[in-house]
């Protein structure tokens, strides 16, 4: 299947004098077999590095079908799993940033929808476990419980790449305001969430979190969707996107496989700042937001 690409002009370097970085969105289709899956997001990944690209992002669940039934039989440990060892060696052969979206990953006996991070030379740069588990009831459109198999993870996680910070989510959590906010006091200026959203809520819902979360955190936000197969028990919505500091969409993908290609000018985060000095303005003296872990 041909993959989509749409690519922006300006270099990927991002240091203390320059402020730009090209990032790269992969949507991905699965695939029959979790060794086919992998191989499909490493060949996407070194399209992304040949288009510049030194941030990449994969989607949730992107070595796994989405299914409560399944998790555990993909589940692995990170980063001693085939997953994570096919991404941390296709990190350091291109020298990139990698977030490898999520997959299940198993620990003793419980089992996690993880997010890990793998740095330029291969190493994990940190891993962010599902804060809040997907559990929703629209009878006749969407039913699903991940607590049914999973366990909710207990902690944020940040990396930085140069001067910029980021901070990880995953699909649901984009829901909770307060999580995105800590990541704001945290001072991160850009949230990735790696997210399976249904086809019912996402077009009510998806867009509007993105560029809400992107708002009211003066920060980018980049969602990362599987591509739509409608073959599977859940299908994924699709329509990738990167927002801005002001809300803007930056770019977003179709239903199908793609690859995104944007640039960030991360001057943007302190020019926002400066004229709408929200951050500033908070009343601390009325409501406070602290993050525990």
């Amino acid at each position: 299947m041909k993959m989509q690409i749409r690519e922006a002009d300006a270099g990927p370097i991002i240091g203390k004098d320059t402020l730009k970085l090209r990032v790269a969105l992969v949507q991905l289709y699965g695939r029959p077999t979790k060794q086919e899956c992998i191989a499909n997001a490493v060949s996407q990944i070194r399209q992304a590095k040949d288009r510049g690209a030194r941030l990449i992002i994969l989607p949730e669940c992107f070595n796994s079908p989405y299914s409560t039934a399944e998790f555990g039989r993909h589940a692995e440990e990170i980063p001693r799993g085939e997953t994570s060892q096919a991404l941390a060696k296709v990190a350091a052969d291109l020298g990139v940033y990698l977030v490898g979206g999520t997959y299940p990953e198993r620990e003793g006996t419980r089992l996690y929808n993880t997010c890990p991070v793998f740095g330029p030379k291969g190493e994990l740069l940190c891993k962010y476990r599902k804060l809040h588990l997907f559990d929703m009831d629209i009878p006749g459109r969407c039913t699903f419980q991940e607590s049914s198999a999973l366990t909710a993870g207990d902690r944020l996680a940040t990396f930085s790449i140069g001067s910029l910070k980021i901070g990880l989510g995953i699909c649901w959590d984009k829901r909770f305001p307060e999580l995105a906010a800590c990541y704001r006091q945290l001072g991160c200026d850009m949230m990735i969430f790696p997210s399976a959203f249904d086809p019912y809520t996402g077009p009510l819902h998806w867009d509007l979190l993105g560029r809400a979360r992107a708002l009211d955190n003066q920060m980018f936000v980049a969602l990362v969707s599987p591509a739509r197969d409608p073959t599977p028990e859940y299908v994924a919505y699709g329509y990738s996107l990167m927002c801005d500091p002001w809300g803007r969409v930056l770019c977003r993908a179709k239903e199908e496989q793609e690859l995104l290609i944007t640039d960030t000018d991360l001057k943007m985060c302190g020019e926002i700042k400066q004229q709408i000095p929200i951050l500033r303005q908070k009343r601390d003296d009325i409501y406070e937001l602290k993050a525990m872990k």
